[in-house]
Parts: C-alpha cells; structure tokens; sequence
C-alpha cells in the first residue's frame, strides 16, 4: 500500500461514510421538498421545511452516520476477510453504485419515485 493513504478505519468514515450520509440527507431533502407541496399556504410550508432539514440533519448525524458506519465496517471487514483486497473494493465500489442509483432514480423520475405509492402526493 502507498505510503501517503493512511490505515485506519477513519479514512472511511470521513471520505466514504460521511459523503454517502450527506448525499443520503440530499435525497430526503428532496422528499420533504416534494411532500411540502401539499402545504398550500407559503409560510407554514416554510416552516414545514426549515423543520423537518433540522430535525433530518440531526437524525441523520447522531443516528443514520453511526449506524451506517457500524454497518460498513462490519461488512467491510467480512469482505475484507473474505475476499480480500478485492472484497474490500468490491464492497465500497457496491455502496457507491447504490447511492448512484438512488439519484439516478431520484433525478430521472422525481423524489415520489423512491416513496412507497401509498406516500405520494
């Protein structure tokens, strides 16, 4: 391994872990957007949103990242364990790939796209 990557698990959280969380965050943004247009009156839906960013951010910095930090070192040190090098990669390259996805998806159809038909407006 190159000298200037460094070994610890704190590369993944800050440069892997971290950005699928906010970008995880962008994507429930985009839902509250879309679902805060079922508030016709402008300043409720301004505070609607303002609220549920806050309380999303925090869920998402003192719940989701820990939980999805627990989630990717365990796997990470399954594949890693099982297959390696290339378990690892494979790994990282999979969350990645799903994140993409979930955006693609997003961007493509709209934020309804990823709610259950029972949630659309």
């Amino acid at each position: 391994m190159p000298s200037f990557i460094p070994k610890t698990d704190k590369v993944v959280r800050n440069y892997y872990v971290l950005p699928c969380c906010l970008l995880l965050l962008n994507l429930g943004n985009m839902i509250i957007a879309y679902k805060a247009g079922t508030i016709s009156d402008a300043l409720e839906r301004t505070f609607f949103v303002i609220g549920m960013v806050l309380v999303g951010s925090s869920v998402a910095a003192f719940v989701v990242a820990p939980a999805i930090e627990t989630l990717v070192r365990t796997l990470h040190r399954t594949s890693r364990k099982g297959g390696g090098r290339l378990g690892e990669v494979l790994f990282l390259a999979a969350l990645g790939v799903g994140i993409f996805l979930l955006y693609y998806v997003a961007t493509i159809h709209g934020a309804q796209a990823l709610l259950p038909a029972e949630w659309r407006n």
